[in-house]
């Protein structure tokens, strides 16, 4: 290691621990033990810290999401316009350096990371991306996508199971350009990892199908630079390079747990600068380290140039492909695919799972990019695009991916390829399962990310299954996340809909479809848009009661209110299959719909009541579930839980009563 990289190396360790200490929160320990490793993976990625977005960059994943100073030293000195101040500003409000990299907030950051594992599983999304992209469009002399992805992991990211799930299926795949590095300094919060785990990762990793890698001295910049150059030349396995660390190198609290996630404090400092030689003032970057990191700019715009003059070349060679490129990049849907009559045309009864996927495969038609699949459930979640064949490692431009019994990697490894661009990103499993993959669905909420989530077998109507697999509290749980669209659509014209709005949204998007047949109805349609809307009306003037349901409910609510009329009482049927959206639109056509003056209301859900309080106020009831449910056919299921048309008809009725009782004059 020469001078200079010796100096950027421990400029890049000052960085983290000062402005660690400076915020008195924090995890210094990391950064300053793997500083060699990111600055030597860094100096060779191929990537323009001018144009962070450049299509031809290496993808960067910070797994180790608590080392975020790390990761902002380096954007700092590569260039990337993280100013000093911001490194000074490190946790504080209304900074571009969080407590853990947020994707969309500091440029440069690829992906937002912090929940250890989902790193790894993001990055072996990217790696997918990567393959299945370059397949498509790479012509001989013409890689136009060509690229690594690299991951930085330590020892909490492998203890989590989401990472061994994705490292499994990266390794069946022969993921052969996806690059882990492992900064192994055995510490965790509360102390060796000894304490909870010893096993062998390299053994582990082996036997996955990846090339490991010792690297037995993290100070070693030459051995850790042939480790990722070896890794580099294996182009059909995915490669973990395992580096021995000592986490918070050269201060007093080396080795220990308390450097893990609190700040060093001034007297370590001060010894730290001792054991460094390091005579700079705070957060200073030395005249000499700034030259170093300028020279190196010019080779990275040097790659980039000669990348872009290959695309143009690419362009004029290949004009159909490079317009085809641009489809695939382009986030809005095709006009002709919204106004497709094939999505609009079922009459007959049928179960939203089946619409979903006869919708999924017309989406295909126009959309060639569209890339995911099933925790081994596509047979059942109807989620298979028909004659777009299985990414694999024979073939590389399979739509489908078999994803294995793999929720929580599933849902983190698309969030990967949403990311990396150029598709549309969709998994699949039975909405009860969304307790598996909950925490990736949270981050592509955080990081606006708009991955669609197929979920069937939405309710008690799972049947024989029983509890385990009947979601009661799911509905609720996914409504309460913030920045997630829950659609729960009555028939197909709904569905279609849904699925438009899930493919333009700009955040995630949750399709909860039925295992049952369902009728269809002429007075769905692009009300869908708006999330809740009336799609029965009493004829006889102001409504006297007004019910609402979701999905499979809407069912027993348009024929309870054929009954209510009968006996006197003047109803409304509204549809709700995407609350969230409902919320959102404004105070006028709320009122329009659920009109304050109606308190009598009934909705109706085979789920927790929990989101249906704000809509039915004092007055009004629910027929709901907010018990677990029991092995037997879903007919029998529904009835013995009072989800029939007399028990709406007697909840609605008693709704009424309640409100006139309540309008009587005190005696």
């Amino acid at each position: 290691m020469n001078t200079i990289e010796q100096k950027a190396i421990t400029t890049i360790r000052f960085l983290a621990a000062e402005a660690v200490q400076k915020a008195n929160s924090g995890h210094p320990g990391l950064p300053i033990g793997a500083a060699p490793m990111a600055l030597t993976l860094w100096k060779q990625m191929k990537h323009d810290p001018k144009d962070a977005n450049w299509t031809g960059r290496d993808r960067f994943v910070l797994s180790a999401g608590h080392a975020s100073m790390l990761e902002y030293s380096l954007l700092h000195l590569f260039g990337y316009g993280l100013s000093i101040d911001e490194i000074k500003n490190f946790r504080q409000w209304g900074s571009k350096t969080p407590g853990h990299p947020e994707f969309g907030h500091t440029v440069g950051v690829e992906t937002t990371t912090g929940p250890l594992g989902q790193g790894v599983a993001t990055a072996v999304g990217m790696a997918m991306a990567e393959a299945r992209l370059a397949a498509e469009f790479n012509r001989e002399g013409y890689p136009v996508v060509d690229n690594y992805t690299y991951a930085l992991t330590g020892d909490g990211c492998l203890m989590e199971g989401v990472a061994s799930e994705a490292a499994s299926l990266a390794g069946h795949l022969g993921l052969g350009k996806l690059i882990v590095l492992y900064d192994r300094n055995e510490i965790t919060i509360e102390g060796n990892t000894s304490l909870a785990f010893t096993e062998d990762v390299g053994k582990r990793f082996e036997a996955y199908g990846w090339t490991v890698q010792h690297v037995e001295n993290g100070e070693d910049t030459a051995a850790i630079a042939q480790a990722i150059a070896n890794a580099k030349a294996d182009t059909t396995h995915p490669s973990l390079i395992i580096v021995r660390t000592e986490i918070a190198h050269g201060t007093p609290k080396a080795n220990k747990a308390s450097a893990h996630g609190e700040p060093l404090g001034v007297e370590a400092i001060k010894a730290m600068r001792e054991f460094y030689h390091w005579n700079e003032e705070p957060f200073a970057v030395p005249e000499d380290v700034k030259a170093y990191f300028a020279e190196l700019q010019k080779g990275y715009s040097k790659q980039h140039a000669e990348y872009d003059a290959m695309f143009e070349s690419y362009q004029k060679t290949y004009p159909e492909l490079y317009l085809k490129w641009q489809a695939w990049h382009e986030k809005k849907l095709p006009e002709a695919l919204k106004n497709d009559p094939r999505l609009f045309s079922t009459s007959e009864p049928k179960a939203t799972r089946i619409v979903s996927g006869e919708a999924l495969n017309l989406f295909a038609e126009y959309l060639p990019n569209l890339f995911g699949g099933s925790a081994d459930l596509a047979p059942s979640n109807k989620t298979e695009l028909k004659g777009k064949g299985f990414f694999g490692k024979e073939d590389r431009t399979g739509a489908n991916i078999h994803f294995g019994i793999r929720e929580f990697a599933m849902a983190a490894i698309c969030n990967g390829i949403q990311l990396y661009g150029g598709f549309h990103a969709y998994c699949a499993t039975f909405l009860v399962f969304t307790d598996y993959l909950k925490p990736a669905l949270r981050l592509s909420a955080i990081m606006h990310q708009p991955v669609v989530y197929v979920m069937t077998h939405d309710s008690i109507g799972v049947g024989e299954d029983g509890p385990t697999h009947q979601p009661i509290e799911h509905l609720a749980a996914l409504r309460a996340t913030p920045d997630v669209l829950v659609f729960r659509p009555a028939d197909a014209k709904e569905t279609a809909y849904s699925y438009i709005m899930a493919f333009e949204a700009e955040k995630p998007s949750v399709l909860a479809l039925t295992r049952q047949s369902l009728p269809q109805y002429p007075e769905t349609g692009d009300g869908t848009y708006k999330g809740g809307y009336i799609l029965k009306d009493t004829k006889q003037g102001k409504p006297d009661v007004i019910l609402m349901a979701s999905g499979s409910e809407v069912e027993l609510i348009y024929k309870a209110a054929d009954q209510l009329e009968a006996d006197g009482i003047k109803t409304r049927v509204v549809s709700m299959p995407c609350l969230d959206l409902f919320d959102e639109q404004d105070e006028s056509y709320q009122e329009a719909v659920l009109p304050r003056s109606i308190r009598a209301r009934v909705a109706v859900e085979a789920a927790s009541a929990y989101s249906w309080d704000r809509y039915v106020g004092l007055d009004g009831t629910t027929v709901c579930l907010d018990h677990f449910g029991a092995s037997a056919p879903a007919g029998i299921l529904f009835k013995e839980f009072g989800f029939t048309v007399e028990n709406v008809v007697a909840s609605a009725k008693a709704s009424v009563e309640r409100v006139k009782n309540w309008n009587k004059p005190i005696q």
